[in-house]
């Protein structure tokens, strides 16, 4: 959670000569004297905020702090709810996968781009498989015209080392 109390000036921590007021019922009292500004608040029993720091003059708000700080957490709460974190999937198959295996491995990429995260699909060789790399590239085309109602490729299959791998990212 983001403190708050770090960039946002309070009180007596205004140093400005002049501040636009805004009253704790919401109309604008003018342009005045940071002293002046600070009597009124006190007046009320309630904070000086600084609300916007860049205007020239600043603009203070006449309200309670606690409240203020309150609400902005609140609001950041309820943007942090509607964010949705894309996560990377991985998944490793071999060049002489089974029929039934490959339709396993292709229920679970799916499910993950529904979900809405990416899936990497890791193609591993070993041994003298490395002289039949057109196998495991014929696995990824299926892998990606079986993807392609779900999915869109995002990385094309890339041969590093002993390893093809694709990323399919969700529609």
């Amino acid at each position: 959670m983001v403190n708050i109390n770090k960039f946002i000036r309070i009180n007596d921590k205004i140093r400005v000569p002049q501040v636009r007021l805004i009253g704790p019922d919401g109309n604008q009292l003018g342009i005045m004297a940071t002293s002046r500004a600070l009597e009124l608040a006190n007046q009320h029993e309630l904070d000086l905020v600084e609300v916007a720091a860049t205007a020239s003059p600043p603009v203070c708000r006449i309200i309670d702090f606690a409240k203020f700080k309150y609400d902005q957490e609140k609001k950041e709460r309820e943007a942090k709810k509607h964010q949705k974190m894309t996560h990377l999937k991985e998944i490793r198959v071999k060049p002489n996968i089974d029929n039934h295996d490959y339709e396993t491995k292709l229920k679970q990429a799916i499910t993950f781009l529904k979900k809405r995260d990416k899936v990497k699909i890791n193609l591993f060789f070993r041994g003298r498989q490395m002289e039949h790399l057109d196998l495991g590239r014929k696995i990824l085309d299926k892998f990606i015209a079986d993807t392609q109602n779900d999915g869109q490729i995002e990385r094309e299959p890339i041969l590093e080392g002993r390893v093809i791998s694709l990323v399919v990212g969700p529609k």
